[in-house]
C-alpha cells in the first residue's frame, strides 16, 4: 500500500496511534501495576507483623533466657508461608531477634521504629538490609501495657517490579493484534474506496468532479436530486433557470422552494415519470424522474427538465397526423369484415366515431341494398347507419327514406362526387333549406361542422356519409376533408363488393329455392315436413332434400349435400337432384342408385375442370372446379315397413321410436360422391309404425363452437324432448335449438314419421305356371275389387291383370305372385323368379299378338318393372274410379 494512497496513509496514522496508545498503556500499566503491588505489600506487611506480633507465646518468648534460638525458626517459617521477604523481631530499641540472614542478629534495626515503640504503627518504604522494601513495625505488647518488643515484615521492591513486569507480555500481545486489525482494516478499507471510485486515485476523482461539475451546469437540461425527505441535495444552472429557484436552495424542502405544484408533487411521490409535460410559468417542460435506490444509493430521486415549448406545436402536428393513420389503419382492419352491405356501413360509422366526428350518418340508395346498381335519381337514399357519442341526435333515424334537397351538402357532393365541407352550420342557410325546423333544432343541439362525402365506387355514387362534430370545438378543415374523402373511399369500396355478393347471393339462393321442391307430393307412407336455410355468409349452396313415391306405394327419401357455395354449388345441386328423380323411376335399390350417381358426377367433375381449362384465358368468372358431394338415400315399403338405406359420406340419419328413444343407426359407410372405384352399400331396417325418420345435412350439427360430436348430442336431446310431437312441430325445435341467427352452412331438414298400409289394403295370390290359372286369379281380383267397392274398376284390371300374368307364365318362370294393392293408386304387381324384362313395341296391322303391353300402357296411369333379389315385379297403376275409354273395343279377345 503506497504511501500516497488514501487507503496508505490511512494505515500509517493508524501505526502512529496504536504505538502511541501501547506505549502510553504500558507506562499506565506498570505505574498502576507498581502502585497496586505497593499497596497490597504494605496491606500483606501490616497483616503479618500484627499477626505474629499478637501469636500466643510471643510474651514468654521474648523473656526467655536466648530469644533468637525460640523466634528464629518461627519467623522464618511464618516469612515463607505469608509470602514476604522477611519477619524481624526486635527489642524496643531495635536490637534483632530474628533475620532472613542469621548474620544481622544482634543488630540493629534500619528504619523508623519510634512510634511503634510508642505503641503505634509504622509502615514506609525504606532502604534496609534487604535493599529498598515496603515495610510495617508494630509493638508487641504485654498482658500490662508494656510494650515488650517490635515485629517488623516486608516486600522488597524488587519482588513488586517482577509482579508488574508479568503484565508486560499481554499488553505487547494486545498491540500487536492491534496492529495486525488496523493492517487488515486498512486493506478493506482500499478494497472498498478503490470499488466506490472505480479504481480512481485522489488526482482522478478531484479531475472527474471538477468535469462533472462543469458538465453539470453547462447543459440545457435541468438536474434536480432529493433525499427521502424532501429536500433539495443539488440543481443545476438550468434547473435553477426553468424552475426560477433561489440561490440558496439546495438544502431547502421542495415545497418551500416554490416549485410549480405539479413538479413538486412528482418529486414528492417518487414515481417514476417519462417525458410527462408540466406547466412551469410560460413553458412547458419535460420531465423524467427515477428513484436513487435502484443502484443501492439512499432513498431520494433525480430528476431532469427539458424545455419542450417549441417542440409542442410540432409535436401536437405529428400527433394529429399520427392517429389519422391509425384512423386509416383501423378503417383498413375494421371496414369491410363482412360481404353485408348495411353491416358494412356500420363499421364505417364504428371506425369514425368519436375518434374523428361525433356524430356520423350513412346513407344510400335503395337498389344498393338489394344487391342492385343504383337508380337515376342519387339524392333519395335510406339512412342505413348512425352513430354518434349521444343517443338522442335530432337527426333522420335508420331506416327513414331521405330525398335531399339540391342546395343541401349530401345533394351537392353526390352531384359533384367530391367531399363538400360546411365549417358553421349556424350560418350556412343552403344546408337548413333541407328541413328548417330540424335544421334549428341539430344547431341547438350543438352539432356546428359537417362534412358530406359521396360513397363512390367504380364511377358509381352508391350513397353518401355525413360527418358531424358537436363535443369538439373545433370545425373540420381541409385536413379533416381530404381524412375523410380517404375513409368514404375505402368504405365505398367494401359496400360495393357487398352489394355485389348480395346481388350474387341473392341470385344463388332464388335458384338454389327453384330448384328446390316447392311443394311435396301427396303419398300415404309418411306423414312428412321440412326445412331449408341457406348460409348467411358465402352463398347459398348445395343442400337439397326430395320425397319421391315409387311403385308399390312405396317411398324414397332424398337429402344431399354438394360441397361449395354459390351459383356453381346451386346448379350442380339441380343436375344431381334430376339424376336422383330420373334413377329413382328406374325403381333402382338405393346403393345401385348410390353408384350411378357417383359415375354423374366423376363426369361432371371431369367436364368441369376441361371448361375450366378451356375458359382459363377468358374474361369473367369461370364456374368450373372439383365437385364433391354427400348423399342418403332411403326407400320405405308401407306394406312391410321395411326401409332400405344407403350413404355417399353423409351423417348418419336419427330414428325416434315411437317411445321416444333416439338412435342413430350405424349404416355402412360409403365414400362421398365423386372419388370413385369403391362400392356402395345397403342396409335395411324394420320400421315401426309412428317412428319418426330425420334426415339432414352437416351444416345442423357443424358449428364454430361445437364440433359434429356435440351437435349430435344436442340433437339426441332435442328429438327426445319433442317426442310426441308433429314433424313440423319437431322441424320447429330442432331448428330453434341448433341453429343461430347466421349459420354458416346450409341446412336441410327432412322428418318423416312412418305409416303403415292397412292390411285389408293389400291382397296376394300365388299362380301356378299354366295358362288355365289366369281365370281363377282373375275371379278372385274381381272379387277383391268389389269387396273394396271398386266395380268401375274391375273390367280394366282384369284386362292389365290377364296381360301381365299371361306374359309371367309365357315367359317368365315360377313360382309367380299376383299382389293387389288399394293406396291413392290401384296398384297392380305380377312378380316371378326371371330376370328378363318385357319390352313395349308397336304390332302390325296383321300381327295377332304383341299389343298387350300397349294395351297395359294405354289403360294404366303408369307402369313399369323393378328387379329384385328373386327377379323382377311388372306393376301398373290405375285411379281408383277405374277408366274404361275406346281402347276397350280395341281388346284382343284372344288374350283371354
Amino acid at each position: 500500500m503506497s504511501a500516497r494512497s488514501v487507503a496508505g496513509q490511512m494505515f500509517v496514522f493508524q501505526l502512529l496511534v496504536v504505538l502511541v496508545l501501547v506505549a502510553m498503556g504500558a507506562t499506565a500499566l506498570v505505574l498502576q501495576s507498581r502502585y497496586d503491588s505497593e499497596r497490597g505489600a504494605s496491606a500483606r506487611s501490616l497483616a503479618v507483623a500484627e499477626t505474629f506480633a499478637q501469636a500466643p507465646g510471643m510474651e514468654e518468648a521474648l523473656e526467655s533466657d536466648d530469644p533468637s534460638a525460640v523466634l528464629q525458626p518461627l519467623a522464618e517459617e511464618a516469612r515463607e508461608g505469608s509470602d514476604v521477604d522477611f519477619i524481624v523481631v526486635m527489642t524496643p530499641e531495635g536490637t534483632r531477634y530474628t533475620h532472613p540472614n542469621p548474620d544481622r542478629i544482634g543488630e540493629t534495626f534500619i528504619g523508623t521504629i519510634a512510634p511503634a515503640a510508642a505503641g503505634g504503627i509504622v509502615t514506609e518504604t525504606y532502604t534496609g538490609t534487604l535493599g529498598p522494601s515496603v515495610r510495617a513495625v508494630v509493638p508487641v505488647t504485654a498482658q500490662d501495657g508494656e510494650i515488650v518488643g517490635l515485629v517488623a515484615a516486608g516486600v522488597t521492591l524488587e519482588r513488586i517490579g517482577a509482579t508488574a513486569g508479568k503484565q508486560l507480555p499481554l499488553l505487547i500481545g494486545g498491540a500487536v493484534v492491534a496492529l495486525v486489525l488496523a493492517t487488515g482494516g486498512s486493506a478493506l478499507i482500499r478494497r472498498r474506496l478503490r470499488k466506490q471510485t472505480h479504481g480512481l486515485g485522489p488526482t482522478e476523482m478531484t479531475r472527474m468532479y471538477e468535469h462533472h461539475d462543469a458538465v453539470l451546469h453547462s447543459v440545457k437540461e435541468g438536474v434536480l436530486i432529493t433525499d427521502g425527505d424532501g429536500r433539495l441535495l443539488l440543481s443545476n444552472d438550468e434547473a435553477d433557470r426553468l424552475l426560477g429557484l433561489p440561490p440558496d436552495a439546495v438544502g431547502g424542502r421542495v415545497d418551500d422552494l416554490g416549485i410549480p405544484a405539479s413538479i413538486a408533487a412528482l418529486l414528492a411521490s417518487g414515481r417514476v415519470a417519462t417525458d410527462e409535460v408540466h406547466p412551469a410559468g410560460d413553458l412547458l417542460l419535460a420531465v423524467n424522474q427515477r428513484t436513487t435506490e435502484l443502484r443501492g444509493a439512499p432513498r431520494g430521486s433525480v430528476m431532469t427538465l427539458r424545455d419542450t415549448t417549441e417542440l409542442r406545436v410540432l409535436s401536437d402536428r405529428a400527433e394529429l397526423a399520427r392517429k389519422r393513420l391509425q384512423l386509416l389503419y383501423d378503417a383498413g382492419a375494421g371496414i369491410g369484415t363482412a360481404l353485408d352491405v348495411a353491416r358494412t356501413a356500420e363499421e364505417l360509422a364504428e371506425v369514425a366515431v368519436p375518434h374523428f366526428a361525433d356524430f356520423i350518418a350513412v346513407d344510400l340508395a335503395d337498389p344498393v341494398l338489394r344487391g342492385e346498381e343504383p337508380g337515376p335519381d342519387r339524392t333519395v337514399v335510406r339512412r342505413v347507419a348512425l352513430r354518434g357519442v349521444r343517443d338522442d341526435p335530432p337527426l333522420y333515424q335508420v331506416g327513414e327514406l331521405i330525398e335531399f334537397v339540391p342546395s343541401s351538402p349530401q345533394a351537392r357532393g353526390i352531384g359533384s362526387e367530391r367531399a363538400v365541407l360546411v365549417p358553421d352550420l349556424a350560418n350556412a342557410p343552403a344546408w337548413r333549406a333541407q328541413d328548417p325546423v330540424r335544421a334549428e333544432r341539430i344547431v341547438a343541439y350543438g352539432i356546428h361542422s359537417l362534412i358530406a362525402v359521396p360513397l363512390r365506387a367504380r364511377g358509381t355514387v352508391l350513397g353518401t356519409a355525413t360527418f358531424l362534430r358537436s363535443e369538439r370545438p373545433a370545425p373540420f378543415d381541409e385536413d379533416d376533408l381530404s381524412l375523410s374523402a380517404e375513409l368514404a373511399a375505402r368504405a365505398a369500396i367494401c359496400i360495393d363488393n357487398a352489394r355485389r355478393y348480395t346481388r350474387e347471393h341473392t341470385m344463388a339462393v332464388t335458384l338454389q329455392r327453384s330448384l328446390l321442391p316447392r311443394e311435396l307430393p301427396e303419398q300415404n307412407a309418411f306423414e312428412v315436413a321440412h326445412r331449408y336455410l341457406p348460409a348467411h355468409a358465402g352463398g347459398a349452396g348445395g343442400d337439397w332434400f326430395d320425397v319421391i313415391p315409387l311403385s308399390g306405394a312405396r317411398v324414397a327419401l332424398v337429402v344431399g349435400d354438394v360441397v361449395g357455395h354459390g351459383l356453381h354449388a346451386a346448379a350442380t345441386m339441380g343436375r344431381l337432384r334430376t339424376a336422383v328423380h330420373n334413377f329413382s323411376s328406374l325403381d333402382l335399390p338405393p346403393d345401385e342408385l348410390l353408384a350411378r350417381l357417383d359415375e354423374l358426377v366423376i363426369r361432371i367433375d371431369l367436364e368441369e375442370s376441361e371448361s375450366a381449362a378451356t375458359e382459363g384465358a377468358s374474361e369473367g368468372p369461370v364456374l368450373g372446379g372439383l365437385v364433391g358431394a354427400t348423399c342418403l338415400y332411403a326407400v320405405y315399403d308401407p306394406t312391410s315397413g321395411r326401409c332400405v338405406l344407403a350413404r355417399a359420406g353423409h351423417p348418419l340419419p336419427a330414428l325416434v321410436e315411437p317411445d321416444g328413444t333416439v338412435t342413430f343407426p350405424e349404416l355402412p359407410a360409403g365414400p362421398p360422391l365423386g372419388l370413385g372405384g369403391l362400392p356402395f352399400e345397403a342396409d335395411e331396417l324394420l320400421l315401426t309404425e309412428g317412428s319418426q325418420l330425420v334426415l339432414y345435412t352437416d351444416g345442423l350439427l357443424e358449428d364454430r363452437d361445437r364440433d359434429i360430436g356435440s351437435g349430435l348430442d344436442r340433437l339426441r336431446r332435442t328429438l327426445a324432448a319433442a317426442h310426441g310431437r308433429t314433424p313440423d312441430e319437431t322441424c320447429r325445435e330442432v331448428f330453434g335449438s341448433l341453429l343461430t341467427d347466421r349459420p354458416k352452412d346450409d341446412v336441410a331438414l327432412l322428418i318423416a314419421r312412418t305409416r303403415r298400409l292397412p292390411r285389408d289394403q293389400v291382397a296376394e295370390w300365388d299362380v301356378p305356371v299354366d295358362p288355365a290359372a289366369v281365370a281363377p286369379v282373375r275371379a278372385a281380383v274381381t272379387r277383391q275389387l268389389t269387396a273394396w267397392e271398386l266395380d268401375g274398376s274391375v273390367f280394366v284390371t282384369e284386362l292389365i291383370l290377364s296381360e301381365l300374368v299371361t306374359n309371367a307364365i309365357r315367359y317368365g318362370q315360377g313360382p309367380i305372385r299376383v299382389r293387389l294393392i288399394y293406396d291413392r293408386a290401384l296398384i297392380c304387381e305380377v312378380s316371378d323368379a326371371a330376370s328378363t324384362a318385357p319390352h313395349l313395341r308397336y304390332a302390325a296391322s296383321m300381327d295377332e299378338g304383341g299389343r298387350g303391353l300397349f294395351l297395359v300402357a294405354q289403360l294404366a296411369e303408369r307402369w313399369g318393372t323393378r328387379y329384385t333379389a328373386e327377379g323382377k315385379v311388372i306393376w301398373a297403376e290405375q285411379s281408383p274410379d277405374g277408366r274404361q275409354d275406346e281402347f276397350v273395343g280395341a281388346v284382343d279377345l284372344d288374350l283371354f
